[in-house]
């Protein structure tokens, strides 16, 4: 199997625990060189789903809080988001490895295989405070942003890493320091371990938006600001995690005009 196609099998997978099994596989696989090749196969459309959790626009997914009761709702929008967050890597692979280096490749693989424990560790979470993922409503933003980048590499890197993901970063401490608040702090301790390994993500956004605008000759931070108003359905909104995106290669001066 190529790389390619291991990245398909994932968007193919339907339920949650396949999907992440087959992107440890995959991981592991390609470290090892049992998928000696990048290939170039087709993703489809849309990643596969489960039947539950309901799909709805955002308005209507519940308010998360951070503490008591409100802890369920929020660990179940960062598990929905970790679970896309898989397919967001599968599908970069599948769309744009064939003409990258093989450093990209070895990149998103990883972010695969990280954004698939963090799933893990999510849903242990959930089951401890007595639900499982699906029992929520969750909204389908974070595809509708990997619909409107599928042409472009550049246009991909923009906007998830280096803004939905690099949002992430702005706002997991308030949600560490409020579940430690609350008492939950196995609850804190995913988040940060989510949040330190995020900023990985964020930085190969980055380096890698790096790398293919100087491959075509743009200016890559005048090129960011374009493709963000194009691209992204919203604002840039402060405040930021000016020291998290730092770590990541984004200094303020890119985004806080």
């Amino acid at each position: 199997m190529s790389l390619t196609a291991a990245a398909c099998a994932i968007l193919h997978a339907a339920e949650p625990a396949g999907k992440c099994a087959l992107a440890a596989t995959m991981a592991a696989a390609w470290a090892n060189g049992t998928i000696p090749q990048i290939g170039n196969a087709s993703p489809p459309a849309r990643p596969a789903r489960p039947s539950l959790p309901q799909l709805v626009p955002p308005r209507e997914v519940r308010k998360r809080r951070r503490r008591g009761r409100g802890r369920f709702p929020l660990l179940h929008a960062i598990a929905h988001i970790e679970l896309n967050a898989i397919d967001l890597a599968a599908d970069i692979l599948a769309r744009f490895a064939p003409e990258a280096p093989r450093a990209f490749c070895d990149d998103w693989v990883r972010v695969a295989a990280e954004e698939a424990k963090h799933y893990g560790l999510l849903v242990e979470r959930l089951a401890a405070l007595g639900g499982v993922y699906g029992d929520l409503p969750a909204h389908d933003g974070l595809w509708q942003a990997a619909e409107a980048t599928a042409d472009d590499v550049l246009a991909r890197l923009a906007v998830v890493p280096m803004v939905l993901e690099a949002r992430g970063l702005d706002v997991t401490p308030g949600m560490i320091a409020d579940l430690g608040r609350g008492g939950d702090e196995e609850s804190a301790a995913v988040l940060q371990l989510i949040y330190e390994e995020e900023i990985g993500h964020v930085a190969a956004g980055n380096r890698w938006f790096r790398h293919f605008c100087a491959a075509r000759g743009l200016n890559a931070d005048s090129h960011w600001r374009t493709l963000v108003a194009e691209r992204f359905k919203g604002e840039l909104k402060p405040p930021f995690n000016t020291e998290a995106r730092s770590r990541a290669g984004m200094p303020a001066a890119l985004y806080s005009h």
